[in-house]
């Protein structure tokens, strides 16, 4: 058998919507983008909702509207996709790494107090998995230190924590729809806040700082002169990636259950191997589950997770790895930034492996993942 580590799940409804976008004549941002933002907007509870190009789009935005600029420091995890360090950086300033914790692979509040200093311009929390983090304490340390909070969800529509959905918790949260999230659009994201002037302002800067987009001066809903009132960015969506999103985002909820059940197959499975780690979810949260990331103990085996994920691909199971830190790569070199200074990041990087979770499995296909990570951990006990 051969299990990728992912698989889109686009059923004809989708199809469908987007045939109808393809012949309506219109297929850039439009009619089917107000609406799409219109429903997320609501499925978060929050009153606006601004939809771009992707996540990476999503972050610069959020905090080009707070303002962040040369001088200014900007938390991230030490551990988290790239694009968060990069947002910070796209607007001159200078990303701060904070350790994460290794069971949720979170930030946590000691870390974020730790790394705050009196340039700190805004947090970016990242809800690793689609689990949320804990946001009442992350927010109360942000509002202390007058610092804003822009959430990177990529991983984390729809969740919870406290009863509040991901997307109303903070200052401006970020969502992806990436081809391999939660909810995809094959490329795409979307920003939302509570703030009406901060949503005014994305909506003017992700396509070139003009007055009014092409939808409403080619509609007839105002007239063809625009104006160009700051510098902007071409960071719009499409309706044709927004009639995925629209389909997409009716069966949100049951696609989450689905990886939930998937995700918890496996916690069970793996619970009673001491060779194993299964993902911790905290208390009082709801995740996504975007991911899921098993840990190898390494003292019970032989091998190393390099060499397990190698045993499971001649197995057919194809996985990966979330995430490599950022200080290992070339270009965060030389900011005086050492794996001694995050052992967190570090325990977790050498351990982690992100087995396939996605609406569709079948259950023979999920036995088959669990059997084998199990067979190879047997196979490999010390």
């Amino acid at each position: 058998m051969n299990i990728p580590f992912h698989r889109a799940r686009i059923t004809p409804d989708e199809i469908d919507a987007v045939n109808e976008v393809l012949r309506s004549g219109w297929i850039t941002m439009g009619r089917a983008t107000l609406a799409f933002e219109e429903r997320f907007a609501a499925a978060v509870g929050a009153p606006h909702a601004i939809a771009v190009s992707s996540c990476t789009a999503a972050l610069h935005l959020a905090l080009v509207v707070l303002g962040v600029g040369p001088g200014d420091e900007v938390i991230v995890p030490a551990d988290t996709f790239v694009a968060t360090a990069e947002a910070v950086e796209y607007c001159g300033a200078r990303p701060v790494l904070a350790d994460i914790d290794r069971d949720t692979h979170c930030v946590g509040p000691a870390a974020l107090e730790r790394a705050i200093t009196p340039r700190t311009r805004a947090v970016i929390p990242v809800h690793f998995a689609g689990q949320p983090c804990d946001m009442a304490a992350i927010m109360d340390i942000a509002q202390r230190h007058g610092a804003r909070v822009v959430d990177d969800a990529a991983h984390a529509f729809p969740a919870s924590i406290g009863g509040a959905a991901i997307g109303s918790c903070a200052d401006l949260t970020c969502f992806s729809f990436y081809a391999t999230k939660t909810l995809t659009t094959g490329e795409g994201g979307m920003i939302t806040t509570r703030n009406p002037e901060w949503a005014d302002a994305l909506a003017t800067l992700r396509l070139h700082g003009m007055s009014r987009d092409a939808w409403r001066r080619y509609s007839g809903e105002t007239s063809w002169r625009y104006d160009v009132t700051r510098l902007g960015y071409k960071y719009n969506t499409t309706d044709i990636a927004a009639a995925i999103g629209l389909g997409q985002l009716a069966r949100a909820d049951a696609l989450r259950d689905e990886r939930e059940r998937i995700a918890q197959r496996y916690s069970r499975a793996f619970a009673a191997d001491a060779a194993l780690i299964p993902y911790a979810i905290r208390p009082g949260g709801v995740c996504a589950w975007h991911l899921y990331p098993l840990k190898l103990n390494l003292d019970s085996l032989t091998v190393d997770r390099d060499r397990f994920m190698a045993l499971m691909r001649e197995r057919g199971v194809a996985t990966s790895v979330h995430f490599i830190p950022l200080y290992h790569f070339t270009h965060f070199k030389g900011r005086g930034w050492s794996p001694d200074g995050f052992p967190e990041s570090e325990w977790v990087f050498a351990r982690e492996i992100s087995l396939p979770l996605y609406p569709g499995m079948t259950d023979a296909e999920v036995d088959y993942v669990i059997d084998a990570v199990l067979g190879i951990a047997r196979a490999n006990r010390r």
